[in-house]
């Protein structure tokens, strides 16, 4: 009999493993239903919809295995890397799904909410004041004029499954929408800048190298203290605060 896995639970969302069915809890009924129409709309591996019964999706494992984790080491060679490079240069040439994204937040709104963010890291004594000021300095090349593209939203390297160099799947796309092209690529290569270059090599094109380092820093700021109130730790090895660190 297959057991049940937990594969992440906190009081938002919860995500259970049964043999080779993912079941999805989520208690934003929006989330799942942006989930299921740009799958059906990204031009790259999905994993297949079993069935819908809100608030639970049901989807099938898709095979090969994950390049790595944040705080651990990467799995994946740097053909691997590349391949993954390019199947995200694939999705951002696609048609723009209809609505906005995470990476899709404005100038204006994402710029206040780092500035109340930071203001709470310090004040709360979450990170040392200058750690937090000079990550919101780096963070300041995010913010500028972008052009909108297909976006994943999350694309942690936990989401991106590949066989061999060849990448089976991408999970996980809740937050998918309109947005910066390079939130992705940053939140792709977040604690594994060793591997940008093989990236950026599948993605073909150039980019600039201190956006993806703003939004390296941008986005460890914004979510330090909501992984710490969720029972994860960003202060592991590897994780968002020695990637705040780095920048020093």
């Amino acid at each position: 009999m297959d057991e049940v896995e937990v594969v992440v639970a906190h009081s938002e969302r919860a995500t259970l493993r049964v043999g080779d069915v993912f079941l999805k809890v989520d208690s934003d009924q929006a989330r799942i239903d942006v989930e299921v129409e740009v799958m059906s709309l990204a031009p790259v591996p999905t994993p297949e919809v079993l069935w819908r019964n809100p608030p639970v999706l049901a989807i099938a494992a898709v095979p090969g295995t994950t390049l790595g984790r944040l705080g651990g080491p990467s799995t994946g060679s740097p053909a691997a890397w590349a391949a993954a490079g390019a199947a995200i240069r694939k999705l951002h040439d696609a048609p723009l799904p209809p609505r906005p994204g995470r990476a899709g937040r404005s100038i204006d709104a994402l710029a206040a909410e780092l500035d109340d963010e930071c203001e709470r890291l310090v004040t709360n004594g979450v990170l040392p004041a200058d750690l937090v000021t000079r990550n919101r300095q780096v963070a300041e090349a995010a913010l500028r004029p972008w052009t909108p593209v297909f976006t994943h939203g999350d694309l942690q390297i936990a989401h991106v499954f590949v066989d061999g160099d060849e990448v089976t799947g991408i999970i996980d796309w809740s937050e998918a929408g309109q947005g910066d092209a390079l939130f992705d690529l940053a939140t792709f290569t977040l604690g594994h800048e060793e591997h940008l270059d093989d990236v950026l090599a599948g993605y073909g094109t150039d980019v600039d190298l201190d956006v993806i380092r703003a939004w390296w820093s941008l986005r460890s700021l914004l979510i330090v203290r909501w992984l710490g109130e969720h029972g994860f730790d960003p202060f592991a090895p590897g994780c968002e605060v020695d990637v705040l660190r780095s920048r020093m």
